[in-house]
């Protein structure tokens, strides 16, 4: 597993129940997450000193309950600097356990030691541009909903990259790495952190069973002659990271690289036990 451990401004506290009690900063919130299925003793007292709390509908969807919480704040990881608000669905804009990919995103780029084009797919509030950027890399960031793009702008700013080589840009991800493969473009590393379901800006349905490999195959095609890295993470249950690993193999078998894939997780102070996060995929060329 690759574990996320290099926090000082976020921690997850304590689990229980399909609860995760966690540190975000000064601020401390509860969330549901699905894969608490075990019972502890909440003899923290941090338990009954929450900032936050989402409660999860027995019918779908839930709704945040604030005591005594900003509309915004902000929290640093290393050199990055994020603005986090709760909004929908229980989400802050910013999901801590990719911190074990920033850091592997940004020794690729360093250990390089040569200019890199980077393509973040699904780029959400920014994380991986971010890293990529600080890194040095030049870094396309592509998302389908405006307000996420608006909110990487601020995260660069806020960290000192406002004037980064970075290209903002509001698309559906797999008509713009079509469109790319007619330009002729061509990127060093790309990385991708496709919904499980989503829509694209005018409406283009997206359903990663049946469109994440073709996708895959298409960014490929994106590759320069000598290609860095590409990174795949999901959050969805049948794609196990077996099956990352199979995929980015099989895509990429022309190249001279290694793959894998690993869950991501975060440590659990109170107990010592690493919460399961998702799961990433990893290629790389032989530096």
């Amino acid at each position: 597993m690759w574990i996320s451990d290099q926090w000082k401004d976020y921690e997850v506290i304590d689990c229980s129940d399909g609860e995760k009690l966690e540190r975000w900063g000064r601020y401390l919130l509860l969330r549901p997450d699905p894969q608490v299925i075990w019972q502890t003793v909440r003899s923290d007292r941090r338990w009954h000193q929450l900032n936050a709390h989402y409660h999860r509908s027995s019918k779908g969807g839930g709704e945040w309950e604030f005591f005594d919480l900003p509309e915004q704040w902000n929290i640093r990881y290393k050199t990055l600097t994020f603005h986090l608000k709760p909004f929908s669905f229980k989400h802050t804009g910013l999901f801590p356990e990719q911190a074990v990919n920033w850091d592997w995103i940004a020794s690729q780029i360093r250990q390089a030691g040569r200019p890199t084009r980077v393509l973040n797919l699904f780029a959400y509030t920014g994380g991986a541009t971010l890293a990529a950027a600080k890194a040095g890399a030049q870094v396309t960031h592509v998302d389908a909903s405006k307000g996420m793009v608006a909110w990487a702008k601020e995260n660069a700013q806020t960290s000192g990259l406002g004037d980064a080589p970075i290209r903002w840009l509001v698309d559906d991800c797999m008509k713009f790495v079509e469109r790319e493969i007619r330009r002729g473009r061509t990127y060093d590393a790309i990385i991708m952190d496709p919904p499980s379901y989503g829509r694209g800006p005018k409406g283009e349905i997206w359903k990663i069973e049946t469109a994440i490999y073709p996708l895959i195959q298409n960014c490929t095609k994106l590759f320069s002659q000598d290609p860095l890295f590409f990174l795949i993470n999901s959050y969805t249950t049948g794609l196990q990271p077996a099956v990352l690993a199979y995929m980015l193999g099989s895509a990429m078998k022309k190249y001279d690289g290694v793959t894998d894939a690993q869950e991501i997780g975060l440590p659990v102070s109170s107990s010592g036990l690493i919460l399961p996060c998702g799961a990433s995929g990893r290629w790389s060329c032989r530096i």
